[in-house]
């Protein structure tokens, strides 16, 4: 068997490795999983025979990689070739590995995808299956992603602390999330509020066409009502052409799946602090850009992902193999949904890979705000299970 993690990193997808690690050395892998080895940065690792011997890692060492963020075995963003599968292929060969497991998001399943299909076309019997992972929450074969909860969590902190900042100094504050085209991460910020005057006062998500005008207008009125404003903006947000504004600001950098760059650059929050000193007349507004803080920061996990995170992995193993000795299908993904229920739980289950590869998922009408600016109730019902209770905060 060979595990390899793809895409953003994020504070659960070791937990997932994990899982998976542990369910091929258990019951589910006795007499089927031979040797475990855990490629370096994804399908890199494999076209360089880059490996790790993941029987030899003690129990106790991967408990700990469980609770540690980012990518225990790095990570990349490669969009295998047909090349590279036939050298996939004879790096496997080699190897006498049968099994396949990528984690990561739409654009990793999108890669399994592509060796999946290419070991079919060269007859190489090979059980490739995709493990879920996104801080974005965009993955259309999941009610959520690990990932997701505890990224949202760290969003609900920040605009909790940076509420309380505001409330101090006053004048406007922009926090720029990370959130391509769904805006569920920025939408998390709703969270973060207690009191009827918490920020974050304004959201905006990339579902919802982004006009500068109303910005200004929307923040004059947030300034009146509350002496002050703090604002919620995903990265991803676009005008009516449909193109991300961050986009045009940057450096135009893509990856290998044709992604533009725009959370390495605090290019759009300085944007919109310009637009507000000039159009709003408001002489203190500050911005920040969260960046690949959300990804990876340690200590802040919501423990409900992790365990998710966890289930998702050792589940696609059992799985893998159970319908791999069947002969009823050699790939698949785990897709979590959501019980039915007032009480929170999940179920996971299998589905084609192409379910979770390369396209996204973007927020339901039903979790914005008619005004386009602010989220549901029915949002936050969706979130609060995933991301936790959050530290309280009092004032005077």
């Amino acid at each position: 068997m060979v595990i390899a993690q793809s895409g953003g990193p994020s504070m659960v997808i070791n937990a997932s490795l994990c899982g998976a690690v542990a369910a091929a050395k258990g019951k589910a892998g006795a007499g089927k999983i031979g040797k475990i080895l855990g490629a370096r940065h994804g399908i890199l690792g494999i076209l360089n025979g880059d490996y790790v011997d993941m029987r030899k890692i003690s129990t106790r060492k991967m408990d700990a990689i469980a609770r540690t963020p980012s990518s225990a075995l790095g990570s990349c963003r490669r969009k295998p070739s047909a090349e590279d599968c036939r050298a996939i292929f004879e790096n496997f060969k080699k190897l006498n590995v049968g099994y396949f497991f990528y984690i990561g998001g739409n654009d990793s399943a999108d890669a399994a995808r592509i060796v999946a299909e290419e070991a079919a076309k060269e007859g190489y019997p090979l059980v490739c299956w995709h493990i879920p992972k996104t801080i974005d929450n965009d993955l259309r074969s999941c009610d959520h992603t690990p990932g997701y909860g505890s990224a949202a969590r760290f969003v609900a902190c920040a605009l909790r602390g940076d509420d309380l900042d505001n409330r101090a100094l006053g004048g406007v504050k922009i926090d720029v999330i990370m959130g391509r085209d769904a805006g569920f991460l920025t939408a998390a910020s709703a969270l973060a509020r207690q009191r009827e005057d918490d920020g974050p006062h304004l959201i905006y998500l990339p579902e919802v066409p982004f006009s500068e005008t109303k910005f200004v207008k929307d923040v004059k009125a947030a300034m009146k009502k509350f002496g002050r404003c703090v604002v919620a903006v995903s990265e991803g947000i676009r005008g009516k052409d449909g193109v991300p504004i961050g986009a045009k600001l940057g450096s135009g950098e893509k990856d290998s799946h044709g992604n533009v760059q725009m959370s390495g650059t605090g290019a759009l929050g300085d944007s919109l602090a310009r637009l507000l000193k000039e159009k709003a007349e408001v002489k203190r507004v500050r911005a920040d850009t969260f960046g690949y803080l959300q990804r990876s920061f340690p200590g802040i996990a919501s423990d409900v992902d992790r365990d998710e995170a966890f289930g998702a992995g050792f589940v696609a193993v059992a799985a893998a193999v159970k319908e791999a000795v069947s002969g009823t299908t050699m790939t698949g993904t785990i897709a979590i949904t959501r019980k039915k229920g007032r009480k929170y739980g999940v179920n996971y289950e299998w589905r084609p890979i192409a379910d979770a590869a390369k396209y996204a998922r973007s927020m339901p009408r039903e979790f914005i705000a008619k005004n386009g600016h602010d989220v549901t109730q029915a949002f936050l019902d969706y979130a609060r299970p995933l991301v936790g209770e959050l530290p309280p905060c009092e004032i005077i």
